[in-house]
């Protein structure tokens, strides 16, 4: 690293260095304590990106991972995106991806061959929701081009049908998202791409002036994502130009979707990579019937730093981690810059407040990837995970305290807008094993109820970061069910009041870096032993509330039912 001359920069430059470099043992305060689990587990995906010396740009990527429900007996399943070799090199019998069916103990087997998933492409992400409407989740994975959409058919097996459903996409597709963006009552999809690449278009660059070694986006144009609408057949139209999403300029790695001013139509947020992010503000529907957005990612604030500079956006998760009552946002950036921390203040605007929330400090160093909101000590605030890893493996060369491999770091909301890093509890902790860290998802794996992680490494195995213990604090989980084309209600509002204080939440599918998190939504408790309130905002407008719910339970809300089912 080449730290700054001025006195406090290189001051706060090199505390971040030793804290990478040494994290200190031991901190104050109830947190989790994980635990790297994926090989005792039955995890054993591990990621080809294909590198043999050429330094082709996709190989920094690594790739994403997703926690949901596939075969539909209630626990959580893991899907993992690889690679694989390139052209004229020797081929691997590895597929780019692989499905993993959780026994509801945390324990799973490899069923990725059965269930028809068995290809081999430049796979990057994965999301997972059901959007033919016929009860079964299916996935969609994004690749450097052509995207794939695996329709479940509901017997274990999934069907590849990208071209025919018209979402294959020829472009380099990273994170995508699923959301009602025209509240029509069906599942519409959302795909990030990056930048026009081939073999034969790959540019030289160099760290030393001699060796070739792997380039930023800088020197490649860039690439607008995509809107695709679904027609309500199972079809999908792109509806890019149409609903005004068009952007050439666009080098997204992240997507969240999330609703900035409370008004029910759902807003999108791109995580750009060396270019302004975008902030798609839906404006809900023109008097021709067309919902279109307006992209305001540089007047809301969220565009630049705040020098006025483009950061290196990778992945991007939203929540309302202050308890405001609106949703904010978190965006992984490159080595040499802090994470952003973007407060949504209302009215549209949003200040990075990661250098006064105890965020910015300790990620300076870091070069982050995947990253996600949840609640690790279910406590009742929101906490934040963040996987690292850097793009080239001999960045230690020119830059000494930069490592290619970089410990994850684990924040721990206080409330009031402050965070603080969790610390390693010893070399029996996951927080203290580096990785080339990638993509990063959530959810209750073993059933005990506090959620466990899963990490995606570039060329290197899957992580399963597993909370010991049982928790600390009680928790709610709520999954939603309504009938239709959004059968799990995304884009929901549920908001809980516990204890006197109000947390709200989204439903959501597809967040982090090329990742998807468990749809439900989980609430700590604390000290608390029931909900005195929980209300749901329907994706359409409709409200529901339910008094008294105990906790440590987890509830599926039918849409229309008088009690929530609870197990």
């Amino acid at each position: 690293m080449i730290c700054p001359d001025r006195i406090g920069a290189a001051l706060l430059c090199l505390v971040a260095a030793a804290a990478l470099a040494a994290p200190p043992q031991g901190a104050a305060g109830v947190r989790p304590l994980y635990r790297e689990v994926a090989a005792e587990a039955g995890v054993h995906f591990v990621h080809r990106n294909g590198a043999f010396g050429k330094k082709y740009l996709p190989e920094t990527m690594g790739s994403g991972a997703a926690l949901a429900d596939l075969d539909g007996d209630g626990d959580l399943d893991a899907v993992l995106v690889g690679g694989t070799s390139w052209p004229g090199r020797p081929t691997v019998n590895d597929s780019s991806l692989a499905l993993y069916l959780n026994d509801g103990r945390g324990r799973f087997r490899d069923v990725t061959r059965r269930a028809g998933l068995g290809a081999q492409f430049q796979g990057m992400g994965v999301v997972a929701a059901d959007d033919d409407g016929d009860g079964d989740l299916d996935l969609h994975v994004t690749a450097l081009g052509p995207n794939r959409h695996y329709r479940n058919r509901g017997d274990g097996t999934f069907e590849e049908l990208a071209a025919r459903l018209g979402v294959a996409d020829s472009g380099w597709g990273t994170s995508a998202a699923w959301l009602d963006y025209d509240r029509d009552g069906d599942l519409d999809l959302f795909v990030a791409n990056y930048v026009p690449w081939t073999i034969a278009t790959d540019i030289r660059c160099s760290l030393d002036g001699r060796n070739k070694s792997y380039c930023t986006p800088e020197p490649y144009p860039g690439d607008t994502p995509h809107l695709f609408r679904n027609s309500g057949d199972g079809t999908y139209v792109d509806a890019t130009r149409e609903a005004g999403v068009f952007q050439s300029s666009g080098k997204g790695l992240g997507v969240a979707v999330f609703d900035l001013d409370d008004d029910g139509w759902p807003d999108i947020a791109v995580a750009n990579d060396t270019q302004p992010n975008f902030l798609f503000h839906n404006l809900g529907r023109g008097p021709d019937g067309v919902v279109t957005f307006a992209e305001e990612g540089v007047i809301s604030g969220i565009g630049f730093d705040e020098n006025g500079s483009a950061r290196a956006g990778m992945g991007i998760d939203a929540a309302d981690y202050d308890r405001s009552g609106r949703a904010s946002l978190a965006i992984a950036n490159f080595s040499n810059e802090e994470i952003a921390l973007y407060h949504n203040q209302g009215e549209g605007l949003f200040i990075d407040k990661a250098p006064i929330s105890g965020v910015g400090e300790p990620s300076l160093l870091a070069l982050s990837f995947g990253l996600l909101f949840f609640d690790a000590d279910l406590d009742g605030w929101t906490d934040l995970f963040v996987a690292n890893g850097h793009v080239e493996d001999q960045i230690q060369r020119v830059q000494a305290r930069v490592t290619y491999r970089q410990l994850p770091l684990l924040y721990r909301g206080l409330g009031g807008g402050r965070f603080e890093q969790v610390l390693p509890r010893g070399e029996g902790d996951a927080l203290a094993i580096p990785m080339v860290g990638r993509g990063a998802a959530s959810g209750d794996l073993d059933g005990d109820g506090d959620p466990d992680l899963l990490v995606s490494e570039n060329g290197g195995p899957a992580r399963l970061l597993r909370a010991e213990g049982p928790p600390a604090n009680g928790w709610i989980r709520i999954r939603l069910a309504e009938r239709g084309g959004n059968g799990a209600g995304i884009g929901a509002k549920v908001s809980l009041v516990s204890g006197g204080a109000k947390q709200t939440a989204w439903v959501r599918a597809g967040n982090s870096y090329a990742s998807q998190s468990d749809t439900a939504v989980t609430f700590g408790l604390g000290a608390e032993k029931t909900a005195a309130r929980l209300e749901v905002v329907w994706p359409d407008g409709g409200r529901e509330a339910f008094a008294g719910l105990p906790g440590d339970r987890v509830f599926t809300i039918a849409r229309g039912a008088k009690v929530a089912g609870a197990r």
